[in-house]
């Protein structure tokens, strides 16, 4: 498995996933994105991840643009987008990832999972529902999900 850390070079395409979902913006709000690389490891997901985040042990250092065009190209080069929503309003609010979501909602690409109870959840369930987007409530049976959505193709 390939984990690619943000504004890190993207490989050429194939098997990939995004790990979209809020990120923590302090040191003191641990990240969601480890446990998720330990699931795909034990999956057996050969394929590349990309992790909009910095590397372990680096910081963000300046935020600029670059990051968000990043992102993009990642998302758009992904093979499937997991979508993991563990919302705190304060700590880990997911604005982006709302925006994200509705923009690859439609692609045929994306799975949703947040913990049952997640405020400010519904409308995004509600939304993949109507387009037909699997949802989950635990992250092992995201990264499952996403395990079989790309060996599906």
């Amino acid at each position: 498995m390939l984990v690619v850390y943000a504004r890190q070079p993207l490989p050429e395409p194939g098997p990939s996933v995004f790990l979209a979902g809020p990120t923590p913006r302090d040191p003191g709000t641990p990240s969601w994105r480890p446990e998720a690389l330990r699931l795909l490891r034990e999956e057996g997901f050969a394929g590349t991840v990309y992790v909009p985040e910095p590397p372990p042990g680096q910081s963000w250092g300046v935020w600029s643009d670059e990051q968000v065009f990043w992102e993009w190209q990642g998302l758009d080069r992904a093979t499937a987008i997991l979508f993991w929503v563990p919302r705190d309003l304060q700590r880990l609010p997911g604005f982006t990832t709302n925006v994200e979501f509705g923009l690859y909602v439609r692609s045929g690409r994306v799975l949703l999972g947040f913990p049952r109870g997640a405020p400010h959840t519904r409308y995004l369930e509600l939304l993949a529902q109507a387009n037909g987007v699997p949802v989950f409530h635990d992250l092992p049976g995201l990264v499952r999900g996403v395990t079989a959505l790309i060996m599906k193709d």
